[in-house]
């Protein structure tokens, strides 16, 4: 898995200080500042703490599975703002290369926010994820047709796709949020609407045949 994380800090040197610092307990392997310059600070072969607690497809513990990089942003605590063409176009150079490198499926390709969806919300709905799907790096927002909502319905799609929910203790609203955050990101109030009923099912359906991770 590839999983994408903004860093939350005020500046890039205190985000680098904190993950290069073993008190922490919290690494990832690559940084990428809003210039573009990427700095690599764990191999790829090895284990980051950058996940945390995590769920995903009915497994947990994803720091095991998944290579992690940090974007430099402030974040919802610090003046969360849009993330530089610069600092896109590295991402997609280095995601391009590690989703080769292992073979990281399009649809494991994901956000903090959607394997912990109870904690966090990075990297965010500022975040160009069309821009990830173009490359095919990620897989795109499908056409929607809205429909009734229905929450058992929708919790079945969101769980078919990967989200955690009532299983790992994720009540729905938290796990529409952050789907709403990755899908639907002009509107990301937990609210199972019609729109986000179709969604949810589209979503769904662009993996139902791809394979669980091993």
């Amino acid at each position: 898995m590839l999983v994408l994380h903004y860093t939350g800090m005020r500046s890039a040197a205190e985000a680098l200080e904190r993950l290069c610092d073993p008190a922490a307990k919290v690494s990832a392997h690559y940084l990428i500042d809003e210039d573009g310059a990427v700095v690599g600070l764990v191999p790829d072969e090895m284990r980051a703490w950058h996940a945390g607690v995590s769920w995903w497809r009915g497994r947990s513990g994803l720091n095991d599975v998944a290579i992690g990089i940090e974007l430099v942003n402030p974040g919802h605590a610090w003046g969360y703002r849009p993330f530089p063409a610069p600092q896109m176009a590295a991402l997609v150079e280095l995601a391009g290369t590690l989703v080769r490198r292992w073979g990281i499926p399009a649809d494991r390709v994901l956000g903090h926010s959607d394997i912990a969806p109870t904690r966090k919300e990075d990297p965010g709905e500022l975040f160009d994820w069309p821009l990830l799907a173009r490359a095919g790096l990620c897989l795109p927002v499908p056409e929607v047709q809205p429909e009734p909502p229905a929450a058992a319905a929708a919790a079945a799609a969101l769980a078919a796709f990967g989200y955690p929910g009532a299983t790992e203790g994720v009540p729905l609203a938290t796990a529409l949020r952050a789907f709403q955050r990755r899908w639907r990101p002009a509107c990301c109030d937990g609210i199972l609407d019609p729109v986000t009923m179709g969604l949810a099912g589209a979503v769904a359906r662009l993996r139902r045949d791809r394979p669980a991770p091993t």
